[in-house]
């Protein structure tokens, strides 16, 4: 069992930034994919990006590349998030997950924090 500790969240005005952290409970050796992944109010929940643990190969969601920036720490222990120029329609709550398994769907997976709140405001 894995555990995912959010923080970072606030409110930042338009073209501003911030950074989201994600502590993992336990060593992370037996992850597949760690992700960021968002749900704004009445939508489903998207896809940010995230990083394959095996060898750190970074993805992310089109709308999301030049924008926002995903790494780790060098203990494979903690997942980064940062954000730049940042949108009302980024306006979210942002949830770190962690998978063992592959899946094709990068919106599966079996662990997940509590969530942490962005808003941007224009």
């Amino acid at each position: 069992q894995v555990q995912l500790v959010e923080s970072g969240g606030g409110v930042v005005q338009a073209g501003g930034s911030l950074r989201l952290s994600c502590t993992a409970s336990r060593h992370t050796f037996s992850i597949d994919h760690m992700a960021w992944l968002r749900q704004a109010p009445g939508k489903g929940r998207e896809y940010v990006a995230g990083i394959w643990w095996s060898d750190a190969r970074t993805n992310y969601a089109d709308s999301m590349k030049g924008r926002f920036s995903v790494f780790r720490d060098d203990d494979k222990t903690t997942l980064y998030l940062q954000m730049n120029s940042l949108k009302p329609e980024d306006t979210a709550v942002y949830y770190c997950a962690a998978r063992h398994t592959y899946y094709s769907d990068l919106t599966t997976y079996d662990y997940w924090g509590q969530g942490t709140q962005v808003t941007v405001s224009s």
